[in-house]
């Protein structure tokens, strides 16, 4: 029998977009776009009220064939930049396709503006007749009221080309360039800024505060020119979203593109600032496992037991599958399709974009998977957490290229969920009481990161919006943000200066404003969903495989509805929260060992 490991980091082939990626194969896409947005120029005139159904469908299709198009264009280049965010090539054909984009989006654009200006009647009409592409219709017309005319929907997609998308991709290459140095056993090592993370779990103490200091020390060394990135990006959302658009606030527009109504991102937002008292128990009764009278915000993630036990790439994948064959063996095949297909980069190189994600170019194609694998138990749960996106694309597959993505408040759904499984496969597997002790504590840890972190990211969003609006500076946005941490952690946790640089060290507020929220939702539904599966077992799952199976084909509302959820009231937020209080009074139960 062989002792060679079945899977090995390695990059990951992206032949399935492209199968050479060679210059005359992308020229060839960029040609047969051109070719098929010309052909749908010529429909304009068919744009009348009472249009045939059938005329109607085949411009829906013909818009399908540009967007199937497009986002193999966009996602070669996009996995290509990530893979190396230094590559040269892979920056200008980025560039490249974000203009042509741009100039697609304003030729075809008639369409989108007539649709949204139809009257109701006639709009229902062919929604009727519409099939899967429906929601996709409806949701267009959502943002009737805040659309403008042709011209200056023109002028705005071409300003984003050298405006926000630009920002973003200098920001970017910025960030990714960075190099970290920590002194370890007497030795300086260089490392990116996935490596050095690994170090903020560390069961050292002066390795956490060494690792936090190093990387806000490289981050707040550029904070003045992140800053202005990012007040740049704000003014230019505000500038377009309510000076031109009119919408309400800055929140506003996400919610609107996620379809979650205000009134229940605001009652999460306020739920969670309600139970901010819940972590800081948490962190007291941590700070008494690590032996300490106050934890630092460096000993946030450190871990209880100070277990240092890694993990092989191979026999994480093999947990990873293993705990999803326990729930289902179809999820489980699916989520070793991205393996076997060399779907996965998981290698560690310099200049490759840092953290994880999953991307589904197409319904049909098997997701793409980044992640750097270092081995550490996080890491596991990182690769079932985006195993997990994937197999939620996969599900959805049989929905239009329009329709099959999750919006970004469900799109958390299947991912966390696959870490809960993950977790509960090791509590039962592990043998090692400093490890299992580990794992519980990082389910809440988990917690804390993934709902009050990032819905405080979220509320200090609010804020920086209205400061950047009223001319404040980097430094006092800086300020705004240690604030913020501070009413975040309470008397619980010891704030260091540093910790004022952390927000300009995050993408997600700079590329997709507001985005973090999702994070929380995403999670609390797990809880409660993860609830409802430990007390009903095989019945559950039908219900749970149809909110992955629906993807974006139906509103948050329609789909969690269905699944017995109000996402209005306080109650479900409060569900989720009551799930974790349960978590840290059976922690509090535990013994203090050190």
């Amino acid at each position: 029998m062989s002792d060679t490991p079945k899977f090995q980091q390695k990059t990951w082939s992206l032949k399935d977009l492209l199968p050479t990626g060679a210059a005359s194969e992308l020229d060839s896409l960029f040609a047969d776009l051109d070719k098929m947005a010309a052909d749908f120029e010529t429909t304009r005139s068919l744009l009348k009220p009472d249009i045939s159904t059938e005329a109607f469908l085949s411009l829906v299709a013909q818009q399908e064939e540009m967007t199937r198009k497009a986002h193999i264009l966009f996602s070669y280049a996009n996995l290509s930049f990530a893979a190396d965010t230094q590559d040269q090539k892979a920056l200008t054909l980025l560039a490249r396709i974000q203009q042509f984009t741009a100039e697609l989006t304003n030729r075809t654009m008639f369409f989108s503006l007539w649709w949204k200006d139809l009257d109701d009647v006639n709009a229902d009409r062919l929604m009727a007749a519409a099939g899967d592409n429906r929601y996709w219709l409806e949701e267009m017309r959502h943002f009737k009221k805040y659309t403008l005319s042709e011209p200056e929907e023109i002028v705005i997609n071409l300003k984003d080309v050298t405006g926000s998308s630009a920002l973003n991709t200098l920001y970017d290459t910025i960030t990714n360039r960075y190099t970290f140095n920590l002194t370890i056993n007497g030795e300086v090592k260089t490392m990116t800024r996935g490596e050095l993370s690994v170090y903020i779990r560390e069961a050292d103490p002066n390795l956490r505060e060494q690792a936090y200091k190093e990387l806000y020390r490289v981050y707040g060394q550029d904070a003045p020119i992140l800053g202005q990135i990012y007040q740049n990006l704000v003014r230019d959302w505000r500038n377009e979203q309510i000076t031109l658009r009119k919408f309400v606030s800055p929140i506003a527009v996400r919610n609107l593109a996620n379809d979650v109504p205000d009134e229940a991102v605001e009652t999460l937002l306020h739920t969670t600032e309600k139970n901010a008292g819940l972590f800081h128990r948490f962190f007291q009764l941590k700070a008494r496992w690590l032996g300490m009278e106050k934890l630092r915000r460096y000993d946030v993630y450190a871990p209880v037991a100070r277990s240092d036990k890694t993990y092989s790439f191979d026999s994480a994948v093999q947990m990873v599958m293993d705990a999803y064959q326990a729930f289902d063996p179809g999820i489980a095949k699916l989520a070793s399709r991205v393996l076997e297909e060399d779907h996965f980069d998981s290698e560690i190189r310099r200049g490759k974009q840092g953290g994880a994600f999953c991307l589904t170019a197409l319904p049909n194609l098997t997701p793409w998977v980044l992640q750097s694998f270092q081995g550490k138990a996080e890491d596991v749960a990182t690769m079932a957490h985006e195993l997990g996106h994937a197999v939620h694309s996969m599900l959805a597959s049989q929905h239009s290229i329009f329709t099959f993505h999750a919006c970004l408040p469900l799109a958390e759904t299947a991912s966390t969920f696959g870490e809960m499984l993950l977790v509960d496969h090791l509590l039962k597997q592990e043998t090692s009481e400093a490890v299992r002790r580990d794992v519980l504590f990082r389910q809440v840890d988990d917690a804390f990161a993934t709902i009050l972190r990032q819905a405080y990211f979220a509320i200090f969003e609010k804020e920086a919006h209205e400061m950047v609006a009223a001319g404040a500076s980097v430094d006092e946005l800086s300020a705004g943000y240690m604030a913020n941490l501070k009413t975040q952690f309470g008397d619980a946790v010891e704030i260091s200066d540093e910790f004022k640089y952390e927000w300009v060290s995050i993408p997600h507020i700079f590329n997709v404003p507001f985005y973090v929220y999702a994070y929380s939702f995403g999670q609390l539904l797990v809880f409660s969903l993860y609830k409802q599966y430990r007390q009903e077992g095989e019945a559950f799952k039908p219900r749970y495989m149809k909110i992955l199976e629906t993807g974006g084909s139906q509103s948050p509302d329609s789909i969690l509805s269905a699944a017995g959820i109000d996402l209005r009231q306080a109650s479900f937020w409060q569900g989720g929260f009551d799930v974790i209080d349960g978590l840290v009074s059976e922690l509090e139960k535990i013994p203090v060992v050190r």
